[in-house]
């Protein structure tokens, strides 16, 4: 039962974020006596406020100049307020505040706030908690490299956050191939009789048995400190000058280990992604957004090198601006990070970015700049890491996809939600698509046991329907999908014909194309299914659910249902209605660019008298397009298979 609460508790949230929308923006809202005592008693100073709902949930983290005018204006006429922010308000069932000093602390006490509450209504560094680090503890006489998700003021050095644990480890491995550091937790005596594995494979320098030196042991040590702040070159510089002292003492076998290592590190160097002209130590970030999650991308640039690179989630970016995201962002990450550099290059406007820069030059202590670059280098990281961003975020959807285990437990999400009699196998999608009600189609998109099935993809040209309406072209192409089982199902009964299908609806490969689904997914309100609905009846095709995926708030509609199911926001089951529903659109407007492509070129050509379809076939031969036709001097067109110059002259008079 327990298990079931926050599950319960995110229920509530999204109803609650339905209603809140749904209300008249001129309504009136009652205040209760409590909150109006509190408003009363707001101070005019600086701080940071906490909403939380009636179950004492902090749903929400704010800072302000003045608190009094910031807080009150929750409890004003929602007629101008954002959707956000009339959702939040109607939760909204107690606050508290803390006073600071000045707009920086507000800042950074409300990052701080937010990392630890993750409120709903927030833009949230997803699971940030559990990010990991590594950890250098020089605390130690024999300090150890390993991987920790504690940062604790013992002396340690740190590095990170970073993203995943495959990332960290990673990380560790590849200090582990290029640095000699002992691995080992055992006390070291320098006593041991023999050394371990690790030594025989130049992975540690044994002070177990005294084979170095205290001294020897801290350069190792020192050079995996560098490297890990990207400062590769100086590592290089100290190993190339320990070689040749080597040499020098005629200590050719440690000269030639010295050797294997630098060659080593200047391989690792060589196959970094990006170089730049200029030496110094920039962060580069990139950012990309999907409904309410946003992948951050982080380059590490340490002198003219990229060390590295990470990729971060952000959740509660709904209806929020990209400037907003970024700083709530870049709080949260270098409110853990260890190291901060003397620039941080970001792909747009930040937020209080005086205020930010401020609060990084102190923890950093010198000077910290936070930039968008305009041009040159930076500018073209910037793009790279944004669209390395963009690239991210589609792969974990793809991979979410590709997982057989999530993939399941979604279905089954869909079955309980939407109390469906069986697990949706097959999940059929339908998009419309038009511009100003020209060259109208749709799409229908097949989904088999939660994967695409583009074989079975299906497209419609909208024959019956002028204009812009989404209603008549979802009953179009409905009534000529389901009119098939109609069609089938009357032949079975009796005598009858459902006549070929349409050249654009042809099956292909077998006909499993129009198999029954087990469900239809309808992208549109209310409406939409409503029209939909109708068709599917009058076909007699009433075992098949049916539902509507409004965009707004992916809510999904039932027919005869007056409250849409709200799917849990990340549950495995949301995820895959708009993988679906995305789908459907990709696939629609892509059809619709191709029959307005051909529209364009059919309007061109078809007006000029003379020029029938094999005229007009035999200029696209020879020419490719209509441009390169219009391009085209008269004798060249007067030379085509069917043309004369008299007929030359009048296509270039009206092209």
């Amino acid at each position: 039962m327990n298990g079931d609460e926050p599950r319960r508790n995110e229920r509530r949230r999204a109803i609650g974020t339905r209603e809140a929308v749904r209300a008249t923006p001129g309504g009136s809202s009652t205040i209760s006596e409590k909150i109006r005592k509190q408003l009363a008693a707001l101070p005019a100073r600086p701080g940071v406020y906490l909403m939380r709902n009636a179950e004492g949930e902090v749903i929400y983290v704010g800072k302000a100049a003045k608190l009094k005018d910031r807080v009150r204006s929750y409890f004003g006429s929602p007629h101008m307020m954002e959707p956000k922010t009339r959702a939040l308000r109607a939760q909204i069932d107690d606050f508290e505040y803390i006073v600071v000093g000045n707009a920086g602390e507000a800042l950074i006490l409300e990052a701080t706030l937010i990392k630890r509450h993750q409120p709903f209504f927030n833009i949230r560094l997803k699971d940030d908690k559990r990010y990991p680090y590594l950890k250098v503890d020089i605390q130690n006489p024999w300090p150890r490299v390993y991987i920790t998700r504690r940062i604790e003021k013992d002396g340690a050095r740190y590095f990170g956050p970073y993203a995943s644990a495959g990332s960290v480890r990673a990380t560790l491995d590849l200090t582990k191939k290029l640095f000699p550091w002992r691995s080992c937790t055992k006390e070291i005596t320098g006593k041991d009789a023999r050394p371990c594995l690790d030594y025989y494979i130049k992975r540690c320098i044994a002070p177990c048995t005294a084979y170095c030196t205290k001294e020897e042991y801290d350069e190792v040590i020192e050079q995996v400190i560098l490297f890990l702040e990207g400062k590769a070159d100086d590592v290089l510089r100290r190993l190339r000058k320990q070689m040749d002292d080597a040499a020098g003492r005629m200590e050719y076998e440690r000269a030639a280990q010295i050797r294997d290592q630098l060659k080593a590190i200047e391989r690792t160097v060589e196959r970094q992604m990006v170089s730049t002209t200029r030496k110094e130590d920039v962060d580069i970030f990139g950012l990309a957004r999907d409904g309410d999650q946003a992948c951050v991308q982080v380059f590490f640039v340490r002198g003219t090198q990229m060390i590295g690179r990470d990729t971060f989630v952000v959740e509660g970016v709904r209806d929020e601006p990209d400037s907003a995201v970024l700083t709530n962002f870049l709080l949260q990450y270098y409110e853990g990070a260890q190291y901060i550099p003397r620039l941080v290059a970001i792909p747009s406007e930040a937020d209080d970015r005086g205020a930010m820069e401020e609060l990084l030059t102190e923890k950093r202590g010198t000077l910290v700049e936070v930039r968008v670059p305009e041009r040159g280098e930076k500018r073209r990281l910037v793009e790279l890491a944004t669209e390395n961003a963009k690239e991210a975020l589609a792969l974990m959807r793809v991979k979410w996809m590709a997982d057989a285990n999530k993939t399941e437990q979604a279905l089954e999400q869909l079955r309980e939600e939407l109390s469906l009699p069986a697990i949706p196998r097959r999940i059929e999608c339908y998009d419309n698509s038009n511009i100003q009600g020209t060259n109208p189609v749709s799409s229908m998109v097949v989904f088999l046991d939660g994967k695409p099935a583009p074989n079975q993809y299906r497209k419609f040209k909208v024959r019956t329907v002028e204009g812009a309406n989404d209603f008549a072209t979802m009953q179009e192409v409905l009534r000529r999908r389901f009119g098939r089982h109609a069609a089938r199902r009357a032949d079975a009964e009796g005598p009858g014909a459902g006549g070929p299908a349409p050249a654009d609806e042809q099956p292909g490969a077998g006909s499993e194309a129009w198999d029954l689904p087990d469900l239809v997914i309808i992208d549109g309100g209310k409406g939409q299914l409503g029209a939909a609905v109708q068709v599917m009846r009058e076909l007699g095709v009433y075992e098949i659910p049916a539902v509507g995926l409004a965009k707004r708030f992916e809510e999904l509609f039932v027919p005869d249902e007056d409250e849409p199911v709200v799917l849990p926001r990340n549950s495995e089951a949301l995820y895959l209605v708009q993988r679906i529903r995305d789908e459907a659109h990709r696939f629609a407007i892509t059809y619709h660019r191709q029959v307005r492509g051909k529209s364009s070129i059919q309007s061109a050509l078809d007006t000029i008298p003379g020029i029938g379809p094999k005229r007009k076939k035999a200029l696209l031969k020879k020419f490719g397009s209509v441009k390169q036709i219009r391009e085209a001097d008269v004798e060249e067109i007067a030379a085509t298979v069917g043309f004369t110059k008299a007929l030359a002259e009048k296509v270039k008079a009206e092209l």
